[in-house]
């Protein structure tokens, strides 16, 4: 199972790309799970449902859709293109954005989960010492939401490892470009003697992917003991 050049540049932009989508989704996953688990407002089943829309979507929708939307004759293509220089088709920039798109669901619902299991008496004891609700949010739900937080980053960045369809329809399968892990696979399997690289690709796929979950178990553990004391 040797790895060829194309065979790294592929698991080495997967973890850029998964990097780059997983700082770039959390906070707005932060942000969308708290206003979900804890605000009631005019159309919160309409912004829930758009949230997870993409997970029912097929992906290849959805690829189909960013390109629409986003492609360089676009009106949001056209326009990041000429304000900010930022080209997203076929660009391992827009592979970022496919999975920040798929991964995102996946983050909010774990992370509004752990917010909704904050006992709300907590947060009504530290607005009642004067606090404003950003400052109750920032040192008492989310320190205790913390696991939750770390368990959907730790998914978002798993999807965005995995991620095909959306990515491969948005931009395409460049070797050296937007080739990712999945695509490369894909490739290397409809090649001759292409199983030992696709193999290859996939035990380091495991083993990044069980790393990650392996290590935010551990710091779920470790902050769990903090805030109870031991």
């Amino acid at each position: 199972m040797t790895m060829s050049d194309a065979a790294w540049q592929a698991l080495g932009l997967s973890i850029w790309v998964s990097i780059w989508a997983t700082l770039m989704a959390l906070p707005l996953a932060i942000a969308v799970a708290w206003l979900l688990a804890r605000k009631d407002f005019f159309g919160k089943t309409l912004l829930s449902a758009l949230v997870h829309l993409p997970l029912v979507l097929p992906p290849v929708v959805t690829g189909y859709l960013l390109l629409l939307s986003f492609g360089r004759r676009a009106p949001l293509g056209i326009f990041l293109e000429n304000t900010f220089g930022l080209v997203l088709a076929f660009r391992w920039t827009g592979a970022v954005l496919a999975a920040i798109i798929m991964g995102f669901p996946l983050m909010v619902r774990a992370i509004r989960l752990a917010i909704e299991a904050v006992d709300p008496k907590l947060e009504q004891a530290a607005a009642t010492l004067g606090l404003p609700a950003w400052a109750v949010a920032w040192r008492v739900t989310l320190p205790l939401a913390f696991p939750g937080i770390l368990a959907g980053t730790v998914m978002g960045f798993a999807k965005a490892m995995g991620e095909f369809g959306a990515t491969i329809t948005f931009v395409a399968n460049i070797p050296g470009e937007t080739q990712t892990l999945p695509s490369a696979v894909h490739a290397f399997l409809q090649i001759p003697g292409g199983e030992g690289a696709a193999a290859a690709l996939i035990l380091w796929a495991v083993v990044i992917s069980f790393g990650a979950i392996v290590l935010s178990e551990w710091l779920a553990q470790s902050v769990a003991k903090r805030i109870a004391g031991t």
